[in-house]
């Protein structure tokens, strides 16, 4: 797939030609959800030159994510602008611009769709281009979960399938982009460092309030973003359940983090070995990147081998994505996904259990004016065990996904441990600290408390200093079964290597 501004090197007047009219490129956005919407609100209100242009899917209202409610509070002489960024006059009447003219007009066209229509739009946005003969326009996607494949009905991250299709990430909650006092950071990623620069300087100059930095790193921050959209599910359910106790909320949130980094280092790892970066022409530190490379190792047979690539982990605006998420803002209402989190912790503290399956809460979220279309994360939910087993995620770096997933998905009997963990702050932050242990960590605990370790002074002297050789502590009838004995959150880490076995 051809995606870059500049393919041939020694067309010299294409190139003189592409930067001296940069600040004059027009950037598309196609199919005007709540994001795009609310980013042009933004640039309608700062921005001092037209150079965005936006097209509705067919029979789609232009400013139709937003509610009537909202619609009354903005300004109008900034919606008329907002309506000229994606209408033409002709005969005397308004008509919405189109994929097609996008193409024609600009030179970085977002597809701002869902997972709904990603793959369609994918689709029919490389047959235009190429029909219209505008194959230099670089094609981009914002879209926050897994896709399917129709064929085999397989999970796939979409930039893997499509490996040059840029990525533009960061956050944005769509409310506080229409604050005329806040500012933002945004990232433009491309494999292509070229690309990726004026990709970024173009969007860059969209509004003064919206700064973007290039990046690399397309796969993995759309990982990012799948995931991030099912951390913010259990960071709203833990800020609404457990708001009466401050003090655990940054030990959640930070462990929702960093296994989104955690995982999608092990995801670069995979995907960079066939999909290589292209940094002929500009390294990473060029790029703005502090380090060239940040790899993960561990020894394996006395040997280091490498665990995971975190270079992309320097895309602080990716970060401040996953982290805005999860946080109740100070004004205004949080992403779609930590609402459904909140309803969630409203469902267990109604019902005293966890929900029976996943549409029992669909049911709950649609009572509190939650669509099931704008909950990227329960979608990317569905998936997990696909991509858990396709990407080889280790269990201790994707605990919470796995708990809130099988707060849904698990049986009835296990559900009741699971609601143990989830109502307990004591119990919830032991699971936090136990979980996250690597697999040899939990051996030497024998996945318990430690007691175990220094019970057992003989065992232990002699795994340190004697018996160096030896892998392990000596196994004292551990399984996986729940037992009574157990505290909950060791019952449910029992229950989590049940279903989950990488």
């Amino acid at each position: 797939m051809q995606n870059n501004f500049i393919e041939n090197t020694n067309d010299e007047k294409y190139f003189y030609s592409l930067i001296e009219n940069i600040e004059k490129i027009k950037v598309g956005f196609y199919s005007v959800g709540l994001y795009p919407a609310s980013l042009a609100y933004n640039c309608a209100m700062h921005g001092k030159s037209n150079n965005i242009l936006l097209a509705p899917r067919e029979n789609r209202d232009l400013l139709g994510a937003f509610s009537k409610d909202v619609l009354s509070d903005m300004n109008n002489e900034i919606i008329e602008k907002i309506k000229r960024m994606g209408h033409y006059s002709t005969g005397g009447k308004r008509k919405s611009f189109d994929l097609e003219y996008l193409l024609l007009k600009c030179e970085i066209v977002i597809l701002a769709s869902n997972s709904n229509h990603i793959q369609d739009d994918v689709k029919h946005a490389l047959e235009l281009r190429k029909t219209l003969k505008r194959e230099n326009v670089v094609l981009g996607c914002l879209v926050g979960s897994f896709c399917i494949d129709n064929k085999n009905k397989t999970p796939f991250i979409l930039c893997n399938k499509y490996p040059n299709l840029a990525f533009f990430t960061g956050f944005h909650r769509h409310g506080a982009l229409r604050n005329p006092n806040d500012s933002f950071t945004a990232n433009f990623c491309h494999p292509d460092a070229l690309t990726a620069l004026i990709g970024a300087r173009i969007l860059n100059q969209l509004s003064p309030k919206i700064q973007v930095s290039p990046g690399v790193h397309n796969i993995e921050c759309q990982y990012i973003k799948s995931i991030k959209n099912i951390s913010s599910i259990f960071a709203g359910f833990v800020n609404n359940f457990h708001s009466d106790k401050p003090g655990m909320l940054p030990t959640i949130n930070t462990i929702l983090l960093t296994q989104c980094l955690d995982q999608a280092a092990s995801v670069s790892l995979q995907v960079r070995k066939e999909n290589k970066l292209d940094n002929k022409y500009l390294s990473l530190k060029e790029l703005g990147y502090g380090e060239e490379i940040i790899s993960a190792k561990e020894i394996i047979n006395d040997k280091f081998c490498e665990k995971g690539d975190y270079t992309f982990s320097q895309l602080n605006a990716v970060k401040a994505d996953v982290l805005g998420s999860m946080t109740l803002p100070t004004e205004g209402k949080p992403t779609r996904n930590f609402q459904a989190g909140q309803v969630l912790s409203d469902m267990l503290l109604q019902l005293n259990r966890c929900p029976k399956d996943v549409s029992e809460f669909l049911n709950w979220c649609d009572k509190y004016s939650l669509s099931q279309g704008g909950l990227e994360g329960l979608k990317s939910l569905k998936f997990w065990p696909d991509i858990y087993k396709e990407f080889k995620i280790k269990n201790n770096n994707c605990s919470m996904i796995n708990l809130i997933y099988l707060c849904f998905n698990a049986n009835s009997e296990e559900k009741k441990e699971i609601y143990k963990v989830l109502i307990s702050s004591e119990e919830i932050t032991n699971f936090c600290q136990e979980s996250v242990k690597s697999e040899s960590s939990l051996e030497l605990n024998e996945k318990l408390k430690g007691d175990y370790i220094f019970n057992d002074i003989e065992n232990l002297y002699k795994k340190l200093f004697l018996d160096k050789e030896e892998k392990d502590l000596k196994k004292n009838e551990y399984s996986n079964q729940i037992s009574k004995k157990n505290p909950s959150y060791i019952n449910v880490l029992k229950i989590i290597n049940n279903y989950f076995k990488n």
